[in-house]
């Protein structure tokens, strides 16, 4: 079994209406499709929307994901994403999106490598709910971290890199929020599990206002839903 990772490929995606995901037919050459294996949890049920296996992935089902007050999410993304990503394309794939992505190799059009290449290790946030979701590079150089997602297009994090408290892996792959937001997909190499992940979804800043790898300083207001 195969998911698909679809990338955005018109020239100004801002410009879209916010909206579900539209189905391939209805985007035509617009559309690059990727296959990569999906995840198979054989596990088992711990309450209605976690379950567990013995590697480190904690999944989710559908019910994370159901539709609330914003697409997915109850509210939009915030103000004053870190990076400088820019809030309305953030918005529609975080909220309003189950399948497309960021333009491939554009995390490096921000100012993201400037601003992590030298902090250590950088946690980065939900950008709608500001809750922790992954922390990197850990275990490996950030070096390493920098070529294998470089090499795939978008920030890519392993198993140990991963906070779960917030986390979601769901049967077909996705990677996701515990509140709604669509952040990417798990798309295993032969590494390991790989999660290929918008830097517009982990763009945001955290609920107490005050981290030590807020690499950039600025402050920032939750955008009106």
């Amino acid at each position: 079994a195969t998911i698909l990772c679809r990338e955005l490929l018109n020239s100004s995606p801002e410009s879209r209406p916010l909206q579900a995901a539209p189905p391939p037919s209805s985007m035509g050459s617009a559309l690059r499709k990727s296959t990569a294996a999906e995840a198979t949890p054989n596990a088992r049920s711990d309450d209605a929307t976690t379950t567990k296996r013995s590697n480190p992935i904690v999944y989710g089902d559908e019910s994370i994901m159901r539709q609330k007050g914003h697409g997915t999410c109850a509210s939009g993304v915030q103000g004053g994403l870190r990076f400088g990503c820019d809030a309305k394309t953030a918005d529609r794939i975080c909220c309003y999106n189950r399948h497309f992505a960021e333009y491939s190799g554009s995390f490096l059009k921000t100012r993201w490598l400037a601003q992590v290449k030298d902090a250590g290790e950088v946690t980065y946030y939900d950008s709608v709910s500001g809750q922790p979701l992954f922390r990197a590079p850990r275990g490996r150089s950030f070096a390493t971290f920098l070529r294998e997602s470089k090499s795939h297009g978008w920030p890519s994090f392993r198993d140990d890199e991963v906070l779960w408290d917030h986390v979601r892996i769901l049967p077909n792959g996705e990677a996701v929020s515990l509140a709604g937001t669509h952040l990417g997909h798990n798309l295993p190499d032969g590494k390991g599990n790989r999660y290929c992940i918008n830097l517009v979804s982990i763009a945001g800043r955290p609920l107490d206002g005050g981290d030590d790898t807020d690499v950039d300083g600025a402050a920032g207001a939750r955008t009106s839903s």
